[in-house]
């Protein structure tokens, strides 16, 4: 019987191993490792407010990428949405907690269909410390537990938390006013009605901090600083489909041929009154290949990737006009610039940055400090990691911009430091961020966790 170990088990991990319960022909054994919070959901579908609501509207959040409106239908069925209109839903943005709990739907079926299809499913609750690959078994030390060998292993780890920022005093990051991971509601407790607060970025995750704050925090204040400031743009014109830009694409086309392109799209639609969000909507379907098919130097090209994260990664419209109320009414200020230093001071945190504005270094005293500048990609930088050591091993490597692990990108095969990829060792998500670029949205998930099972049932 084939042993499939699947690291991790938010979506990708989760929707990898209900793919091969579907359609596995033969009995074979699955094995799932995740730590006991966040299962099915992962980070980004774990969340512990109501407010933190999904970046893509329900009728394009399916987790069948054959079945489109799968997540619209279960929506349908829920207490309180029975005699909605649909298409009103469909075009809606629903909480990331409701979006957890229809993954947790769908591992529960999953999980029946596995006892009729004779699959031995293992589910359990710990880390992995250690890896190890040969050419027929992978050996996994899990914690607490000891070590189980598998015949091929996906990595479906899913993001990191945020790395530290380099300042002056790194020992500020043992600090009890400090939290590392603002996806966790520890990073809330025990906020007072006239609290400071600081928030280190001003992405999506800057977002839903804002809004958990805010909850409890409205005589005090919210700062944001990030190198570019505050920019995010919300949903604006969900409706209006562009067509034109991908009929022009050009094969190997250049960044600079690309840009260019873009900027003459641009000022046509703008003259409609029309953002540029849906020309760079209209190129998602080729961002992968596009990517792929640019020179290293173009890739880290810093400016394309920030602007494209602008254009991509909106919010919904009145969370938009939320955090835009906050900053009028000075609840929330939001600074482009760069942190120096974060010392402890009686009980709050002083901290110093230079304010890109006013071309000067500040210091600024609050009382708490959130990191939301995303999570960390650079394997060498995670602590406690057992990628870490496949890559000291040579078991993985990473991509230039050590944004994610180097795979090939058609079978999802881990490549070792030797250039050759491993026979029985995969990964998917946000691990394919430096091979792909786009890689964590539903949109492509979806796709991957079913091509993915099916590689891993060729021949058995």
């Amino acid at each position: 019987m084939k042993k499939i170990g699947i690291i991790g088990a938010g979506f990708c991990g989760t929707m990898t191993a209900v793919h091969l319960i579907e359609n596995s022909k033969k009995p074979i054994e699955i094995i799932l490792i995740n730590s006991k919070k966040n299962f099915n959901k992962g980070v980004a579908f774990d969340a512990f407010s109501e407010k933190h609501l999904l970046n893509v509207p329900t009728g394009k959040m399916s987790a069948f990428p054959d079945h489109p409106q799968h997540f619209l239908n279960w929506i349908l069925e829920q207490e309180g949405f029975e005699n909605m209109d649909s298409s009103m839903i469909e075009h809606s943005f629903l909480p990331r907690k409701t979006y957890g709990n229809y993954l947790t739907d769908i591992w529960e079926k999953a999980k029946k269909n596995a006892l009729q299809n004779n699959i031995c499913l293992f589910v359990i609750e710990s880390q992995v410390d250690d890896i190890d690959v040969k050419e027929k078994q992978i050996s996994l030390d899990i914690k607490n537990i000891g070590q189980i060998n598998v015949d091929a292993c996906v990595l479906a780890n899913g993001n990191n938390v945020p790395g530290n920022l380099k300042i002056k005093n790194m020992e500020f990051y043992t600090s009890p006013n400090y939290f590392q991971n603002p996806w966790r509601p520890e990073a809330f407790e025990q906020l007072q009605n006239d609290s400071k607060v600081l928030i280190l970025g001003s992405g999506l995750s800057m977002v839903d901090t804002v809004l958990s704050v805010s909850d409890q925090v409205n005589r005090g204040k919210i700062i944001s600083v990030s190198p570019n400031g505050f920019n995010i743009l919300p949903h604006r014109h969900n409706e209006i489909k562009y067509t034109k830009l991908t009929k022009q694409l050009k094969e190997n086309m250049s960044l600079y041929d690309l840009i260019k392109l873009i900027r003459l799209h641009t000022k046509s639609a703008q003259k409609l009154g029309v953002s540029a969000a849906p020309i760079i909507d209209s190129l998602r379907p080729y961002t992968q290949k596009l990517w792929i098919s640019f020179s290293t130097k173009e890739q880290f090209h810093n400016r394309l990737r920030h602007l494209w994260n602008i254009a991509r990664h909106k919010i919904p419209i009145h969370t938009h006009d939320y955090i835009h109320k906050l900053i009028n009414n000075g609840l929330l200020e939001t600074k482009a610039g760069k942190i120096i230093d974060m010392r402890e001071k009686q009980g709050a945190v002083q901290v110093e940055f230079f304010d890109k504005k006013e071309n000067k270094i500040k210091t600024l005293l609050v009382d708490r400090v959130i990191n939301c500048t995303g999570p960390e990609f650079d394997i060498m930088k995670m602590e406690n990691s057992f990628l870490k050591k496949g890559l000291l091993k040579g078991l993985i490597t990473q991509d230039a911009l050590k944004m994610g692990i180097t795979t090939q990108p058609e079978t999802f095969q881990v490549i070792r430091s030797d250039g050759q990829p491993q026979n029985n060792l995969f990964t998917i998500g946000s691990n394919l961020r430096g091979n792909l670029l786009e890689s964590t949205a539903v949109n492509e998930l979806r796709w991957q966790s079913k091509r993915l099972a099916e590689i891993l049932l060729e021949g058995h």
